[in-house]
């Protein structure tokens, strides 16, 4: 009884470690040289949100309140094998913590759309998007940060009070497919 209760114990303290792994896939990654990563701090959204822009112009506006509410974007860019499976072993761990709006799979390609409950049905406190399998339909290699690669795997993550109904127009604007499926009220 000893015993079991000595192990109960133990799983419960390495409980918050296994939390802080799953929400530690940038930090993995950020210095390899195999992924493009990307993090846009608070203060980078603060100094875009007080650039001069037209507030008569009704888009702009709303693009700026979009901006200002988002605390954290971050996002990892592969084409490393392990990396991928890396990554999507990540996403499912956390998808189990999010609410999958859509799935589109295509081609050997896959795109998930992940969200954590806001304040409201019309806003969310974190988007998570993975794509994956895009070697399978992209034939040319891109050029990222001076090195050509061949994309096979984007992670993105949003952290703030987003609007889903302002991240949807401006994936439309974008001509990002299913973009029109962030907006819950269609």
């Amino acid at each position: 009884m000893k015993n079991r209760l000595i192990v109960f114990v133990m799983a419960i303290m390495l409980m918050p470690l296994t939390g802080i792994a799953q929400s530690d896939i940038f930090d993995k990654y950020n210095d390899n040289p195999d992924v493009t990563f990307v993090s846009i701090k608070p203060k980078m959204f603060q100094m875009i949100a007080k650039m001069g822009i037209d507030v008569d112009d009704p888009e702009a506006k709303a693009y700026m309140d979009m901006v200002k509410s988002i605390t954290s974007f971050k996002t990892i860019v592969t084409d490393n094998k392990s990396i991928s499976a890396d990554i999507s072993k990540w996403v499912k761990g956390r998808a189990s913590s999010l609410e999958e709006l859509m799935e589109v799979k295509d081609e050997g390609t896959e795109v998930k759309f992940y969200v954590k409950e806001g304040r409201d049905s019309d806003h969310v406190k974190e988007l998570l998007i993975f794509v994956n399998g895009i070697d399978k339909v992209m034939d040319d290699k891109i050029e990222i940060n001076g090195k050509e690669r061949k994309i096979e795997t984007v992670v993105v993550s949003l952290t703030g009070d987003i609007d889903l109904n302002e991240i949807s127009k401006l994936t439309n604007q974008m001509n990002i497919p299913g973009g029109e499926k962030l907006n819950k009220k269609s």
